[in-house]
């Protein structure tokens, strides 16, 4: 296997931390209305790591297809995300339907690296 890109390390750690502080976020509001127990920080810990993760495959397979030719990129890039995607909606339906994850804390921060990524260019110092 071949060495992970540092563009690519240096991304998901962006997202890694913005992903960090957006669960530190929701973790407060869960707080400040009483509805915080273990199960949304075990939701939280679940899908956050999901959500670090599928950014990080993403990556690497870019990674790889740059290195091929225009139909095999192409051909990797979209059964990578396929199975990204069923990825997401495992850990979705496991976060849901698994009663030790707390169903909203599994399902938002699925959604806190497209957040991050529309904050990118605020950070972006290049």
């Amino acid at each position: 296997m071949k060495k992970i890109d540092p563009v690519v390390i240096k991304e998901t750690k962006y997202i890694a931390y913005f992903v960090i502080i957006l669960s530190i976020a929701m973790e407060a509001v869960f707080l400040i209305l009483r509805k915080w127990d273990v199960t949304v920080l075990l939701g939280n810990i679940l899908s956050a790591s999901a959500a670090v993760l599928n950014f990080l495959f993403m990556g690497i397979t870019v990674q790889k297809a740059v290195m091929k030719d225009e139909k095999d990129a192409k051909t990797a890039v979209k059964a990578s995300q396929s199975l990204r995607t069923f990825f997401l909606f495992a850990v979705a339906a496991i976060g849901a339907l698994v009663p030790i994850f707390n169903i909203w804390s599994s399902l938002i921060p699925l959604l806190f690296p497209r957040i991050a990524i529309m904050f990118r260019p605020l950070f972006d110092k290049e």
